[in-house]
């Protein structure tokens, strides 16, 4: 089944190489779309059938947990399997998305890594 995914990262050459490590994955994807902050994601949320959320944490705008919140508060968005993919090193921090049933992928990642962690949200192990 094909999966469309959206990667809501305010850096540009980042969101290449995730979408780049998201296409060369096992993983069939289907449409990508892109957002340069959770304002801009909430959008295309809104816009297009998305399948998996891969946000960042920190970008200017509206951070990436503001938007993760509000998706998991509205439900039309709250199923979308989402996995965050940042800088983020505080454990406590990275022990709350998990416990909220995200994945987490520390920049810089491995495509393996990465596959892994989507893989498992969306039950494809």
């Amino acid at each position: 089944m094909k999966r469309n995914v959206l990667i809501v990262e305010d850096d540009p050459t980042m969101r290449v190489v995730i979408k780049r490590t998201l296409l060369e994955s096992s993983i069939d994807v289907g449409e990508v779309y892109e957002a340069e902050n959770g304002k801009e994601g909430l959008e295309m949320l809104a816009k297009y059938p998305v399948d998996l959320m891969l946000v960042d944490i920190y970008m200017p705008v509206m951070d990436g947990l503001e938007m993760l919140d509000y998706a998991a508060d509205n439900p039309e968005f709250r199923d979308i399997p989402a996995v965050v993919v940042s800088t983020e090193n505080d454990e406590n921090r990275i022990d709350a998305i998990l416990r909220r049933g995200m994945g987490f992928v520390h920049k810089e990642f491995t495509t393996t890594l990465l596959e892994e962690q989507i893989k498992k949200k969306i039950n494809e192990d």
